[in-house]
């Protein structure tokens, strides 16, 4: 069993004999611990008949194991005051938990349990299937979740980066106990899985813990590849007339998460619609008053990534906040941005992600990440270094490459009445 210690930050990692990965970052101030286990196969490698399999596991989890009841599971963390949740994203899936460190055993064994030990209950399953059917009919009564959707499945098309992580009403009501069973053993195994925890703990007390839960779990091969994904740039228009706003997501490719430059990309994101202090929200809403709802965001991913701006304005003044988004666009990639605006974007970075790291849930978070996506652990320091090395010709440069006409996908919602935008008014 190898184990390893990394420079400056409290940080140990142990890799067991069968895969699993062991990581904890000390942090002896506070009183909490969070611990994360961490599946490394979200939606994104799903084929279309299990769209939705990886959400779909996420919630039997909770549904009962062969040791504890759902009930059992709720009460036995909420009973110390502490939280249990979990998420499933494109490419990971996250079970976490947070308590006083005194309860940590508590805590993992019912976070252990629940992942390595799932009764998958017909009974259950059908019930579930209820209930993921509602959550799939509330976001798609959330326009702005809906055009995010339908912008993806058109980006990212035929890929499963295009499918929602959801699924769709099709496939949840043909999962069986057969198609979870099978996924789920393929999926959660010991090279598949990394457990991460920061707060105040020990190394060694953690991987003890880790060692009497997932030491038996027989090894297995590497997860398949990826399937590097190509983009569209498609114009969509749905009409829905129950609405009262027209939502907007307009995006570009961008740099995977990885990228060298992917610091000058967070600079760029955060000056041009990533605060309030932005420039499409100081010019789309305070400026103009289009929109009460105006920013960027970037959703970089392995080997891939888009660069998107949402907005939600009136039928009569969708045209003009496109054109308004495009200008831009366009002035970033002619004029590039004064030393005062980029001085505020990176104090607006290193600011959030100073803030980001004070809490154990973002430091265990930190941790998976970093390891998932680099294979290493990055200082405050260094990242403030990165973020700091970006000058004004990089955000020019990268503004250059990624606001090319042909390249700008836009996806419109809403009672559009006969409104028409073609790829002559995204020029830019």
């Amino acid at each position: 069993m190898a184990t390893t210690a990394a420079p400056v930050r409290d940080i140990e990692m142990t890799t067991l004999p069968n895969g699993v990965r062991v990581i904890t970052e000390a942090m002896p101030h506070v009183r909490s611990i969070s611990v994360g286990i961490w599946i490394g196969t979200g939606s994104r490698r799903e084929n279309s008949e299990q769209n939705g399999i990886s959400h779909f596991i996420e919630h039997m989890l909770f549904k009962g194991t062969t040791h504890r009841s759902a009930e059992d599971i709720a009460r036995s963390v909420d009973s110390v005051g502490g939280n249990l949740d979990a998420f499933t994203a494109k490419e990971l899936v996250c079970f976490n938990t947070k308590v006083l460190d005194q309860h940590l055993p508590l805590a993992f064994d019912v976070l252990a349990d629940l992942v390595l030990n799932p009764a998958f209950r017909d009974e259950d399953i059908d019930k579930e299937k209820g209930v993921i059917l509602e959550e799939i009919k509330m976001e798609e009564d959330s326009p702005d979740y809906l055009v995010h959707e339908i912008f993806s499945s058109n980006f990212w098309k035929d890929h499963p980066l295009g499918k929602p992580i959801l699924g769709t009403r099709e496939t949840v009501k043909r999962f069986d106990r057969q198609t979870i069973g099978d996924y789920y053993r393929a999926v959660y195994a010991p090279s598949n899985l990394l457990i991460t925890a920061a707060g105040h703990l020990t190394h060694d007390a953690l991987v003890t813990l880790v060692r009497q839960n997932f030491a038996s779990l027989a090894p297995n091969g590497a997860p398949p590849a990826d399937q590097v994904p190509a983009t569209h740039a498609r114009i969509a228009l749905r009409n829905k007339k129950s609405l009262e706003q027209v939502h907007l997501c307009l995006g570009v490719p961008s740099y995977p998460l990885g990228h060298q430059e992917r610091f000058a990309c967070y600079v760029l994101n955060t000056l041009l619609g990533g605060g309030m202090s932005s420039r499409l929200f100081q010019n789309i809403r305070e400026r103009q008053g289009l929109a009460y709802a105006v920013f960027s965001e970037l959703s970089p991913y392995r080997d891939t990534g888009c660069l998107s701006i949402y907005a939600g304005t009136s039928i009569e003044s969708a045209g003009k906040v496109v054109e308004s988004i495009v200008k831009e666009f366009r002035e970033l990639k002619q004029d590039g941005v004064s030393a005062e605006e980029l001085r505020r974007a990176k104090d607006h970075l290193k600011g959030s992600l100073m803030l980001s790291l004070e809490s154990t849930s973002s430091r265990m978070s930190n941790l998976a990440r970093q390891e998932m996506y680099f294979g290493r652990f990055f200082t405050l320091d260094e990242l403030v270094e990165s973020i700091e090395q970006v000058g004004a010709g990089d955000v020019q440069r990268i503004a250059q490459a990624f606001f090319d006409p042909k390249q700008i996908a836009l996806t419109i919602l809403g009672n559009l009445d006969g409104f028409k935008i073609g790829r002559e008014d995204l020029v830019c």
